[in-house]
């Protein structure tokens, strides 16, 4: 049987807009901007034909198409959410991580990483960049650039000025515990860490 299905991320940003009344409070609870929010919640109108909210001054209100469309999103997702919680270890966090598509992923000695925390479910996506970040498809991002990004906090991964690597994090999940144990395994990784003379070196998170 083949699922005819909207985009997964418009249904998430709907469904989070209706419970709260607010793309605001929406895009804090997906750590995305409410611009993006809104965006999505246009993009899905368009896609099924309706409008689902009516958006007046400085309140949200759904239309009766909504109303009926987001009790069936709410348990869809609540499904997912408890199949997908029967799949992991009990206590285990999912921590999703992302990476610029240039990084050696050798560098961060993950399978150490996984053993040494079992309690973290570690996934990577590379290629990823902000718009993976800023979507919510990562929770965290290994960033190729300039590491100021207003709503982000970004420690820079390797000594110097410039052009370097960065790990950024929403600001409101940066000192998540799975995080902060990711941040402190970049640490502590050796200076000595690279695979190539040509390769910067990974010696840990300058500034924080």
């Amino acid at each position: 049987m083949t699922y005819t299905l909207p985009p997964l991320n418009a249904l998430r940003a709907f469904e989070a807009a209706a419970r709260h009344l607010s793309f605001k409070l929406a895009a804090h609870e997906l750590h995305v901007t409410p611009a993006a929010v809104g965006q999505q919640v246009k993009a899905l109108e368009a896609r099924l034909g309706v409008r689902l909210f009516e958006r007046l001054h400085k309140q949200l209100i759904l239309t009766a198409a909504g109303q009926a469309y987001l009790p069936g999103i709410s348990d869809g997702f609540r499904r997912i959410a408890d199949a997908t919680s029967q799949l992991k270890p009990a206590g285990a966090v999912l921590l999703q991580l992302g990476i610029h598509a240039s990084f050696d992923l050798r560098r961060l000695e993950l399978a150490e990483f996984r053993s040494a925390h079992a309690d973290i479910g570690l996934r990577v996506l590379q290629p990823a960049g902000l718009h993976e970040l800023v979507e919510g498809k990562v929770d965290l991002l290994i960033a190729r650039g300039l590491g100021h990004h207003p709503g982000y906090r970004c420690d820079r991964v390797n000594t110097g000025s410039g052009l370097g690597d960065w790990l950024i994090a929403p600001e409101g999940t940066a000192d998540c515990p799975e995080v902060i144990s990711f941040r402190e395994w970049l640490r502590a990784l050796p200076a000595e860490n690279r695979l190539a003379s040509r390769r910067p070196r990974l010696v840990g998170i300058v500034g924080s």
